[in-house]
C-alpha cells in the first residue's frame, strides 16, 4: 500500500500538534508519536489495519450466513401447506397392492424425539381405527425413509411401526370414503394420530380442507403365492380378491363339469376372438373420450363381479355391452392419455394381459 504524497504534510502538521501537547498525554500514548517520524512504519501500521478490517468483515458475513441456513434446515418451509398452486385437483387412483418384499435396513427400531419405536415384523391381520392427517408442500421432493422421493400427489402414507412397503385401505368413518395407499414413510410423530396420508390421498378422503379424520386402517396383505389378506378378515386368493373367481364357486356346485368347460372354451374363444380384431377398434390413445376394454366373458355374474371390483379398484365407470351372449368388460371413458397408459399397465401386471385401448363402446 503506496500513501499519496498530499499525506505527507498533514501528517507533519499532526506530529507538530502532538508535540506541543505531548505533556498533556497518558504515558501509554507517547510511544505512538515516534510512529509519525517514521512514514515507513506508518504505511505498515495502515496496511496491517486495512488486512484486520476486511478479514473481520469476512468472517461476520459467514457467521451470519451460517446462522440464517441454520433457520432453515433441511426443508425451505416452517410449517407443512397443502400445494401452492393447483390447476385441478390430483388424481386419486387408489394404490394397487402387490406382493412386495419388506426392506430390512428401514424396518429396524429407531428414535425420534426421545421415543422408541419398534416395527412390526408383518403387516398381515392389521387393523387400527384412530386419528388421520396429512402432510403437502413442505416435504414434497424429500426423500421418504424408504429411500424413495415423496409426491403429494400420489397416494402414499407414513405410518410409525407397519413395515415398509405396506399396503393399506383407509376408510374415512365420517363419510365412508375409501383410498388404498403404499405406507412408504416414517410417521406421525404425534400420539394422537396413527397415519399421515399424502395430499392426494386426503382429497379422495374428504378431509384435505382441515387437518385430520377419523379412519379406520386395514392392511392389504399379499404373499409371494398372490394370497391376500386384508386386515382380520380370511385369506382368499388374488382372484377372490378381484371378484374373479367368486361367483363360479357359488356354481360349481349346480353346474356340470360338461358345462363349466363349455363355458371356458367360448370365453377363451370369445377373447382370442376380440383379439384378433383389436387393431380394427384400436385408435390413438391421445384421442378424447377413451375405454379400456379388460377382458370379454360369458358369465354374466362372473362379468358383473369383475366389473365392480375393477371398476373400484381403478376408480373408474365400467361398461358391460353385450353382443351374442357375450359381455365385453370396458372400463372409461379417459381422456387422460398418462392415465390411460397407467392403468393398462397395471390391467397387465395384474391378470389382464389381452387389456387395450378402443376410442369408444363397442
Amino acid at each position: 500500500m503506496t500513501l499519496p504524497l498530499s499525506l505527507f504534510p498533514q501528517i507533519s502538521k499532526l506530529r507538530h500538534q502532538l508535540c506541543h501537547t505531548s505533556l498533556l498525554l497518558p504515558p501509554v500514548l507517547l510511544p505512538l508519536l515516534s510512529l509519525l517520524n517514521a512514514p515507513n512504519l506508518v504505511k505498515r501500521f495502515i496496511h496491517l489495519c486495512t488486512r484486520g478490517l476486511l478479514l473481520l468483515s469476512c468472517v461476520s458475513g459467514i457467521l451470519l450466513s451460517g446462522c440464517q441456513s441454520g433457520q432453515t434446515g433441511r426443508y425451505t418451509q416452517s410449517q407443512d401447506s397443502a400445494p401452492n398452486y393447483v390447476a385441478k385437483l390430483p388424481e386419486t387412483l387408489d394404490a394397487v397392492p402387490r406382493f412386495e418384499a419388506y426392506r430390512t435396513f428401514n424396518n429396524r427400531p429407531y428414535k425420534v424425539l426421545g421415543k422408541h419405536y419398534t416395527p412390526i415384523s408383518s403387516g398381515k391381520g392389521y387393523e387400527k381405527v384412530g386419528y388421520a392427517s396429512w402432510y403437502g408442500q413442505k416435504f414434497h421432493g424429500h426423500l421418504t425413509s424408504n429411500g424413495e422421493t415423496y409426491n403429494m400427489f400420489a397416494m402414499s402414507a407414513a405410518h410409525k411401526t407397519l413395515p415398509l412397503p405396506s399396503f393399506v385401505r383407509v376408510t374415512n368413518l365420517e363419510n365412508n370414503k375409501q383410498a388404498i395407499v403404499r405406507v412408504n414413510d416414517r410417521g406421525p410423530f404425534h400420539d394422537d394420530r396413527i397415519i399421515d396420508l399424502s395430499y392426494a390421498a386426503a382429497v379422495k378422503l374428504g378431509y384435505h380442507s382441515k387437518g385430520t379424520a377419523k379412519v379406520k386402517l386395514e392392511v392389504i396383505h399379499i404373499d409371494e403365492n398372490n394370497n391376500v389378506t386384508i386386515g382380520s378378515n380370511p385369506t382368499v386368493s388374488y382372484d377372490e380378491y378381484l371378484g374373479i373367481d367368486v361367483p363360479d364357486k357359488i356354481a360349481t356346485s349346480k353346474i356340470a363339469p360338461s358345462q363349466m368347460a363349455h363355458s371356458e372354451v367360448v370365453e377363451d374363444t370369445a377373447q382370442r376372438n376380440e383379439q384378433s380384431i383389436a387393431p380394427q377398434n384400436e385408435s390413438p390413445i391421445n384421442a378424447g373420450g377413451m375405454f379400456i376394454q379388460v377382458a370379454a366373458l360369458s358369465n354374466a355374474e362372473k362379468a358383473k363381479s369383475i366389473s365392480n371390483v375393477l371398476s373400484a379398484l381403478y376408480q373408474l365407470p365400467a361398461h358391460l355391452p353385450v353382443s351374442n351372449n357375450i359381455y365385453k368388460l370396458q372400463l372409461g371413458p379417459i381422456e387422460d392419455e398418462q392415465m390411460i397408459e397407467d392403468v393398462l399397465s397395471q390391467l397387465k401386471q395384474n391378470g389382464y394381459p389381452h387389456a387395450y385401448a378402443i376410442k369408444q363402446p363397442q
